[in-house]
C-alpha cells in the first residue's frame, strides 16, 4: 500500500476537483482518494500490485487533467504555481486593457461608426488567447461527458460571442426579419475578465495562505558539516546518507537522528521526556533530530535520513492538513458533483420557457437569460467555502506556531470542553533556576567567587542557573575539570573547590552535614533540584534549583476557563509539588503520582461522564493519553508523538497558544459556516433572478455582464472572508 501527495495541473474549479476525485477513486487498486482545489493537490492512496502512479495520471491525463508525478520539489512546485499566477495575472491584465473599450462602446457609443467591428475586434482575443483556458477546458470535459464550471463559462460567453459577430458580419439576416441585429461583445469580453479577475484574485489568496508554511520551510537547516578523512566538509542536510558522521557545536539543532562516537555534551530532550534538564551525552549516546545541543561538541553517525527530521515532519504535517477535508467538506463535495449538469439543465428549460413565452424577442431574450444562469451559477464560491477558511487557518495557525493535524481536528476543537494538562514543560519553564543557597558555617565570601568562576567555566546545563544566580566577580581557575555525570572541580587560590551531585561528593570523602541533608530531602520531596558544593573535604551547602511556572501558564488557563473550559493537572511528581504549583495557577482539580496508564484511564473516566476531552503533553510517556483524548494537543517542538499522536502540536511550548489554537478552531467552523451560507444563498438568489423570474412582474432581466461581476465576486468574498482568519488571534 502506498500514499502520496501529488501536484494536481490544469483544474480551474471545485468542480474540477470533484472530477478528479472521482476518476481517482474509480481506478482500479485505488482505497482513497483526496482532491483539494485549494491547494490544487491530491492525496492518493493505492495498491502496488495493482496500479502504479503513472497509470493513476493517465487516468487523470484522459479527463483533461494531469498529475505532477515527476520528482519535483517543493521549490520548482513554488516556482511553478508562481509563475502560472503570473501567467493569470498578465491575462487578466490584457482582457481588462481590451474588454474596458468594448464596454464603453457596448454600454455608451453603441452607435458610434464602425462601433461593432471594433468590439468584434477587441473581443476575439479576449475569448481565443487570453481567455481560451475555458474553452479547452470544456472541451475536454465534453469529450469525458463531464462538465464544470468551464462548461458553463464557455457556453455563455460563446453563444454571446458568436451571436454577436453573426450580427456583426450579417446583420440584414434579422433587419429583414423585423428584429434588430444587437451584439453582446462586452458582455462576453467583461464576464471573461471579471472571471479572469476572480481567478487571480483566489490564486493570489490563496498563495497568501500558504505564506506562513514557507516561513516554517525556511527554518529547516539547509546544511550541515560532516567529517571525511579529518575534514570539516560542509554539505545539504537533505544529501546526508546514512552513515555519515556529523558535527555539532554548541548551541547547534541536531538535524538528524544518529549516536555519538566522539565528545561529549549536554542535549535538551525535554520534548521527548517532559524533563527540564538537558541529558549528558557521551559516546555511544543517541541523539535525536530536533533536539538542542547546549555547550560542548561532538560527532555523531547518521541513522535517519533528511526526510526523518523533526522539522520536515512537521511541514508535511501541515501540507496534509492543509488539503484534508473536514466533514462538512463532503457534503459540499456531493453538492458540487450534481450542480453543474443541474444548472445546464436549468439554462436549457430557461431558453425554452422564454422561447415559447411569445413575448418580443422571445428567443433572444431566452438565449440571454440562459447565458446569464450559465455565468451567475459558478460553482467557485461553494467550492471554495471549505478549503480556503481551512488553509487560512492553517497557515494562521504556522504563523502563531500552532500546528494542526487536519480539518477533523478544527471541528473536534469547537466541543472541547475539558482540558488536562501535564506539569513539567507544560505549566512550568521546563528552565532550572537558582531559588536559594543553603550554606553552611564553613561558607566564606571568598568562596562565592570560587563557585562563580567555576561555573563559568562549565558547560553543565545547571551552570548557567548558578552563574547567574551568584554573578560575582571574575577570577582565574586552575586545573578546571568537567565530569560529564558528576560534577566540576578547580582550584582557586590554591584550595580545590567541587560542586556536583551527593553521591559524586561522598566518593570524594567530603564531610557532610546531616542538619542541612534532610532540609535537601524536604526540597527534594518539594521537586526542587539540588546541587552540592564542597571546598576541600568541607561540605559548603547546597543550591535549591527549582523549574518556575511560566510567565503565561495562569493567563492562558484563565483564558481557557473563560471559554468555559474546565482545566485539570495530571502529572507523575509528588503530591506537593503538584498542589504547589495547582494552586499557583488556579487549577482546583488535580491528580499527583499518576502514570502513562493512571492518565489514560483518568481520561477514559471523563469521557464515560461524557465529557469531551484534550490532552495536553510533551513526551512519549503521554503518548497513551494523548491517543485516547478527544483532542491530543503536543507541547514543545515534539518527538514522535508530536508526529504521530497529536493533532495539535505547539511548536513554542508556550501555554498561551492553547487558548488561542481553541479559539482559532471556533472561528474556522464559524468562517466556513458563514462561506457555505452566502454560497449557498447567493446561488439560491442568483440563479433564478439570470432565468429571468422578476420579468413578468417587474420586467426586470439580469445582464450577463452584471452577473460576471457578481460571480467573480462571490468568489473574491468568500476568499477574502476565510482570510479573516490570518488575523483574528494574535499572540
Amino acid at each position: 500500500m502506498k500514499k502520496k501527495e501529488i501536484p494536481v495541473d490544469g483544474m480551474s474549479c471545485a468542480a474540477c476537483a470533484v472530477s478528479i476525485e472521482n476518476t481517482l477513486k474509480n481506478s482500479p487498486g485505488v482505497k482513497s482518494a483526496t482532491v483539494n482545489y485549494a491547494n490544487h493537490t491530491a492525496i492518493v492512496e493505492w495498491e502496488d500490485l495493482e496500479t502504479n502512479i503513472g497509470e493513476l495520471q493517465k487516468a487523470v491525463q484522459s479527463s483533461g487533467y494531469d498529475l505532477l508525478i515527476g520528482d519535483i520539489t517543493q521549490e520548482e512546485l513554488d516556482n511553478k504555481q508562481q509563475e502560472a499566477y503570473q501567467k493569470l495575472k498578465q491575462k487578466t491584465l490584457y482582457a481588462g486593457m481590451l474588454a474596458f473599450p468594448v464596454f464603453m462602446i457596448g454600454m455608451f457609443w453603441m452607435h458610434m461608426p464602425y462601433g461593432n467591428y471594433i468590439m468584434w475586434a477587441l473581443t476575439t482575443p479576449i475569448l481565443l488567447v487570453f481567455g481560451n483556458q475555458f474553452f479547452k477546458n470544456a472541451w475536454n470535459q465534453t469529450k469525458n461527458l463531464s462538465a464544470n464550471m468551464d462548461s458553463l463559462v464557455a457556453i455563455s460567453t460563446g453563444i454571446a460571442y458568436c451571436y454577436s459577430t453573426f450580427n456583426t458580419f450579417l446583420p440584414d439576416f434579422l433587419i429583414s426579419r423585423g428584429l434588430e441585429p444587437h451584439v453582446y461583445f462586452e458582455a462576453a469580453a467583461v464576464i471573461l475578465f471579471f472571471i479572469l479577475l476572480g481567478k487571480m484574485l483566489e490564486a493570489g489568496a490563496k498563495a497568501g495562505t500558504g505564506e506562513a508554511l514557507k516561513k516554517l520551510m525556511s527554518l529547516q537547516p539547509k546544511e550541515l558539516i560532516i567529517m571525511e578523512n579529518g575534514l570539516e566538509v560542509l554539505m545539504k542536510t537533505d544529501e546526508v546518507k546514512k552513515g555519515a558522521q556529523v558535527l555539532i557545536k554548541p548551541g547547534q539543532k541536531i538535524p538528524l537522528d544518529g549516536k555519538i562516537i566522539d565528545g561529549e555534551s549536554y542535549v535538551n530532550e525535554s520534548m521527548l521526556t517532559g524533563e527540564p534538564i538537558p541529558v549528558a551525552k557521551t559516546p555511544n549516546s543517541d541523539v535525536y533530530a530536533g533536539t538542542i545541543n547546549q555547550a560542548g561538541s561532538f560527532v555523531f553517525v547518521v541513522n535517519a535520513e533528511s526526510s526523518q527530521t523533526l522539522l520536515s515532519q512537521i511541514i508535511q504535517r501541515v501540507k496534509a492538513a492543509q488539503g484534508s477535508k473536514a466533514p462538512v467538506q463532503k457534503l459540499v463535495d456531493k453538492i458540487a458533483s450534481i450542480f453543474v449538469p443541474i444548472v445546464l439543465v436549468i439554462g436549457i428549460v430557461t431558453l425554452i420557457v422564454w422561447g415559447l413565452s411569445g413575448t418580443t424577442d422571445a428567443w433572444l431574450r431566452g438565449m440571454l437569460a440562459m447565458i446569464t444562469v450559465y455565468v451567475i451559477a459558478c460553482p467557485c464560491a461553494l467550492g471554495l467555502a471549505t478549503p480556503t477558511a481551512i488553509m487560512a487557518a492553517m497557515g494562521h495557525g504556522a504563523e502563531l506556531g500552532v500546528l494542526i493535524k487536519d480539518a477533523e481536528s478544527l471541528e473536534r476543537g469547537t466541543q472541547i470542553d475539558t482540558l488536562i494538562l501535564d506539569k513539567t514543560g507544560t505549566i512550568t519553564e521546563g528552565k532550572p533556576q537558582v531559588e536559594t543557597f543553603e550554606a553552611t558555617e564553613f561558607f566564606q565570601e571568598k568562596d562565592k567567587t570560587a563557585f562563580y568562576n567555576l561555573e563559568k567555566k562549565s558547560d553543565h546545563p545547571l551552570a548557567n542557573a548558578i552563574s547567574e544566580y551568584l554573578k560575582g566577580d571574575l577570577a582565574p581557575i586552575q586545573n578546571f575539570q568537567s565530569i560529564t555525570g558528576k560534577g566540576v572541580v578547580g582550584v582557586f587560590q590554591e584550595v580545590t573547590y567541587r560542586i556536583g551531585n551527593l553521591k559524586w561528593l561522598k566518593a570524594e570523602k567530603v564531610i557532610l552535614d546531616e542538619n542541612l541533608l534532610k532540609k535537601a530531602e524536604q526540597y527534594l520531596a518539594e521537586g526542587a533540584i539540588i546541587v552540592f558544593a564542597a571546598k576541600e573535604t568541607k561540605f559548603l551547602g547546597f543550591f535549591k534549583i527549582t523549574d518556575p511556572v511560566k510567565p503565561s501558564s495562569l493567563k492562558a488557563i484563565q483564558q481557557l476557563q473563560a471559554l468555559d473550559i474546565e482545566v485539570q493537572m495530571l502529572t507523575g511528581d509528588q503530591k506537593n509539588t503538584a498542589a504547589f504549583i495547582a494552586n499557583a495557577v488556579g487549577i482546583s482539580q488535580y491528580e499527583a503520582e499518576m502514570l502513562p496508564e493512571d492518565k489514560a484511564n483518568y481520561i477514559k473516566n471523563l469521557q464515560a461522564k461524557g465529557r469531551k476531552v484534550a490532552m495536553v503533553g510533551d513526551g512519549i510517556n503521554d503518548s497513551e493519553a494523548l491517543s485516547i483524548a478527544d483532542l491530543s494537543i503536543a507541547m514543545g517542538q515534539g518527538a514522535d508523538i508530536a508526529m504521530e499522536v497529536a493533532e495539535i502540536t505547539l511548536v513554542h511550548a508556550d501555554l498561551i497558544k492553547i487558548p488561542q489554537s481553541l479559539q482559532l478552531t471556533r472561528k474556522t467552523v464559524k468562517i466556513i459556516k458563514q462561506n457555505l451560507f452566502w454560497a449557498f444563498i447567493y446561488n439560491v438568489i442568483g440563479i433564478p433572478l439570470a432565468a429571468g423570474v422578476l420579468y413578468p412582474a417587474f420586467g426586470f432581466l439580469l445582464n450577463p455582464m452584471i452577473a460576471g461581476a457578481a460571480m467573480a465576486l462571490s468568489s473574491v468574498s468568500v476568499v477574502s472572508n476565510s482570510l479573516r482568519l490570518r488575523r483574528v488571534i494574535r499572540d
